[in-house]
């Protein structure tokens, strides 16, 4: 695989950007778990209130499971910026472009092989 062609401190931008994203979605598990261990315990004699309460809660969970993958995605990031290879496709080793990774800093594909792979899939039907 190709190395980096991104300056250094181009680099160092996404790193702390990751870094600060990581961060605050742990902070933000931190506080759902300390919430529903310490936090007050309702007790509503109603069913309905009890399953919104239920409802709310399992949502919360989703939200925590999608933010945890996240993480790990971003520390795989984090990871191609130790390795020298962050910003570099995984398919054609090509540059992937700083617009795109702005908008989506944990991803390993140009638009142009991303594009190929969305089409590929919708002809699967996936």
């Amino acid at each position: 695989m190709l190395k980096t062609t991104m300056k250094p401190e181009k680099v160092e931008f996404f790193r702390r950007m990751l870094t600060r994203k990581i961060n605050d979605l742990l902070d933000e598990a931190g506080k759902t778990v300390s919430e529903m261990t310490y936090g007050v315990k309702e007790n509503y004699p109603d069913p309905n209130d009890r399953a919104s309460l239920e409802s709310d809660r399992n949502f919360e969970l989703r939200i925590r499971d999608r933010e945890r993958k996240l993480i790990i995605k971003m520390q795989e990031a984090l990871k191609r910026m130790d390795d020298g290879v962050f910003g570099v496709c995984d398919v054609c080793t090509g540059p992937i472009s700083e617009k795109r990774l702005m908008a989506r800093p944990v991803t390993t594909l140009c638009i142009n092989c991303k594009m190929k792979q969305e089409k590929m899939e919708k002809l699967k039907g996936e």
